[in-house]
């Protein structure tokens, strides 16, 4: 089923499991046809002369010509076709049976035809935790070169946040356009949306969040009700801002998704930002953001994506795990937002939440007859100015909806993510972990006048941070084994940037607040993070490719301290929390080009026929031994910042990575070899690497090595995680290296 918008403002609230392991659900109709995507591949190459509008509409005919063939009911393709997909890929949505569709499928020069799925939407302080500082923008002088499509729940245009105040008019090569009823100006230059009547103006305020995180102007004295005070920005200011609302209402889906990095592609972006994912990651081409990102990075244009928000229900849930886009994971900064309940007893139970309203001082505790806190269960006036206590439930989701419509004073609630703190509906809340709950019952069942007091929320600050967020999905990459994903974590817990008055801060409708600013959490929210940096390295290399921007960011990145949890670090957040300032200067790069990528699908066993089908190049995409896999060598050859081995538990094993390095730094200078294997691993894994030292004599020289990591694989589920580092003065440059061993699913 689609998620309420609910859920699409509070995914990582672990109130709302039930629907967050519910699979993305099809879009159809009631005469039993699903709107499906067939995807073919690479434009014609002629659709670069001259006349690209009267090509665009040829491609269009051909597909409508396609569609036809399969067609024996007596419509027609023109009733059918909801979007061609004719500026940067080849392909149509379209609604269809499902025979219908399997016809589609066995047509020549068809890559794949699947139903469109819905998905859903997945700082003050974020960035100075980061040490992004606020950069004048005369020391920038290419920022505003830079431009970032946002694909998304659309924008509220009237934020400071997005002020183009002292902007020139945008870059010459921009070929977007504004659509109708949304006012662009010279910082937000373009806006689109897919949903035919809707505008792109911002319903549901994830898309101003995420935009202003990305490149939002700085704006001093913003706050959620006096929380996060401070100036809110993104890493960016000076970039520009395209925005194509794919997401409508209760979902993004996979038609509408296609359509946006089709359009944002072709319009010229630089960098495309994705918060919105899934349950679990898909095959590459019957995935919607897989297939786009791939055209994008054809296209030099780099794609960074939010890694899911299931991580707290099983291993293998990351999703959006392309190795041509990044997978980001969150992560907490060092300020937390506790909230607290004082018992009768003087017992104090701290937990996290959003709470901006007075204290509620020795309310009445209440626990529902039935254990239930849905609306239905909670009539009759009974817990009307009490404090009512919400034990898990599934199905419907705990988010305070029935304890607010019952007239309580407030409500207590569990979680399984106490890491975040986040808005429930406008009453006061707190959210504690099961044993905390456990302890308020205690207390309830030992006195028949059982009395609580709740306080608005207090900032503190966390000495740990950062730390993987518990929410964040975590890998092995269930699609390609080798590529280790996540890539890197950021920011992405209780995060404060723009929001739309025309969505409650609770996402509650019952909540009749409006706020400008929000704080809210998820990788919704770290994905921007590492967008924005992305940006920040494009504007000083606007030469550089995806992966060379995706290397930087992945091999400065920081390790992250994993208290009780450091034998399943990689799995959980890759390369390490996001380091901007480093990744602008990392020294070397992994490089790699579309005809890598190939050859890694190649490996993974896709067909020379089906490759040619997607880069329009039968000569570059001739797999090794009429497509043999084993021939093709391992996906774990592509040359990828991070290296990864699934593995047979306890068994002994050989891996060996070949990789290349550009340098990108000065034009001579010599790296060292640092190996890093943890004590708890150095009597099961062996890395070796050659050769052990790098010597560069000129600028965009590339040289090569072969990681070996050998020894006894982990027991079942367990994880192997070390690091190469090459150094010198100047620079570090670190790769994960992971050996893992699988867990049943």
């Amino acid at each position: 089923m689609a998620c309420s918008r609910t859920l699409l403002l509070l995914l990582v609230s672990t109130v709302f499991a039930a629907r967050l392991s519910a699979s993305e659900a099809t879009v159809g109709d009631e005469e039993g046809k699903v709107v499906y995507v067939v995807y073919l591949g690479h434009l014609p190459s002629s659709t670069d002369a001259s006349d690209p509008e009267g090509l665009s509409a040829a491609v269009e005919s051909a597909h409508h010509d396609l569609l036809n063939l399969v067609l024996d009911d007596g419509s027609s393709a023109l009733d059918r076709i909801l979007r061609s997909y004719k500026r940067s890929l080849n392909g149509f949505a379209a609604r269809l049976t499902e025979q219908e569709a399997q016809k589609l499928s066995s047509m020549d020069g068809v890559v794949s035809v699947f139903p469109s799925k819905t998905h859903a939407p997945l700082t003050t302080r974020s960035w100075d935790f980061l040490g992004l500082p606020q950069t004048p923008k005369e020391e920038l002088p290419l920022e505003g070169e830079v431009i970032i499509g946002m694909l998304d729940t659309g924008l509220w245009p009237d934020s400071p946040s997005f002020s183009d105040e002292g902007f020139g008019p945008p870059p010459s090569r921009w070929k977007g356009i504004c659509q109708q009823n949304f006012t662009c100006n010279n910082k937000v230059i373009g806006a689109r949306s897919y949903d035919e009547g809707s505008t792109p103006l911002d319903d549901v305020g994830h898309g101003s969040h995420t935009a202003s995180t990305v490149a939002g102007r700085a704006v001093a004295n913003v706050s959620f009700y006096g929380l996060a005070a401070g100036t809110a920005r993104g890493a960016v200011p000076g970039a520009r801002l395209a925005i194509y609302k794919v997401c409508v209402g209760e979902g993004c889906s996979d038609h509408d998704i296609l359509a946006g990095f089709d359009d944002a592609i072709a319009d010229g972006v630089d960098v495309i930002s994705f918060s919105i994912g899934s349950f679990l990651p898909w095959p590459y081409f019957e995935d919607a953001q897989a297939i786009g990102s791939f055209h994008a990075m054809r296209r030099g244009v780099l794609t960074s994506a939010s890694a899911g928000n299931s991580g707290t229900s099983a291993v293998g849930k990351v999703c959006n795990v392309a190795p041509w886009m990044l997978s980001v994971a969150a992560s907490t900064i060092d300020r937390r937002f506790v909230d607290s309940i004082v018992l009768g007893n003087g017992e104090t139970i701290v937990g996290a939440s959003i709470n901006t309203f007075p204290t509620i001082t020795n309310a009445t505790l209440a626990f529902p007859a039935d254990g239930s806190c849905d609306p239905d269960n909670l009539g009759g006036g009974l817990y009307r100015g009490k404090i009512v206590l919400c034990p898990p439930q599934h199905g419907a989701p705990n988010d305070g909806s029935g304890p607010l419509l019952a007239g309580a004073a407030g409500v207590v609630l569990v979680s399984r993510a106490p890491d975040v703190a986040f808005t429930l509906a406008p009453l006061p809340a707190l959210a504690v972990t099961q044993d905390q709950f456990d302890q308020i019952m205690a207390y309830v069942n030992s006195t028949s006048n059982p009395v609580g007091t709740i306080a608005p929320t207090e900032t503190t600050t966390d000495p740990l941070a950062p730390i993987p967020a518990s929410f964040s999905s975590p890998g092995p990459n269930l699609i390609t084994p080798e590529i280790l994903k996540p890539d890197l974590s950021a920011p992405g817990v209780d995060i404060i940037a723009s929001w739309s008055p025309l969505s409650p801060p609770s996402g509650n409708p019952n909540d009749t607040r409006k706020a400008l600013y929000n704080i809210i959490s998820g990788t919704s929210m770290a994905c921007p993070h590492v967008s924005g940096a992305a940006a920040y390295v494009k504007s000083f290399h606007l030469d550089w490719s995806p992966a060379m921007i995706m290397s930087a960011l992945i091999t400065t990145a920081t390790p992250m301290n994993t208290p009780g949890n450091s034998g399943t670090t990689a799995l959980k957040y890759g390369a390490g929390q996001l380091s901007p300032l480093k990744a602008h200067d990392p020294g070397l790069v992994y490089d790699a080009r579309e005809s890598d990528y190939v050859a890694m699908l190649c490996a993974q066993g896709y067909n020379a026929t089906q490759l040619a089908r997607i880069t329009g190049s039968i000569n570059a995409t001739a797999c090794p031994n009429n497509g043999s896999a084993a021939a093709a060598g391992s996906p774990g050859d592509l040359n990828y910042p991070t290296m990864a081995a699934r593995v047979d538990a306890g068994k002994n094993f050989t891996v060996i990575f070949p990789r290349t390095v550009t340098n990108v730094g000065a034009a001579t200078g010599v790296y060292d070899l640092r190996i890093v294997v943890p004590i708890e691993a150095v009597n099961d894994l062996a890395v070796e690497v050659s050769p052990s030292r790098l010597e560069f004599s000129w600028q965009q020289q590339q040289l090569s090595f072969n990681v070996t990591v050998s020894g006894v694989a982990p027991a079942e589920g367990g994880v192997h995680a070390a690091a190469i580092v090459w150094f010198n003065d100047q620079h570090e440059v670190r790769s994960p290296v992971v050996v893992y061993s699988a867990t049943p699913q």
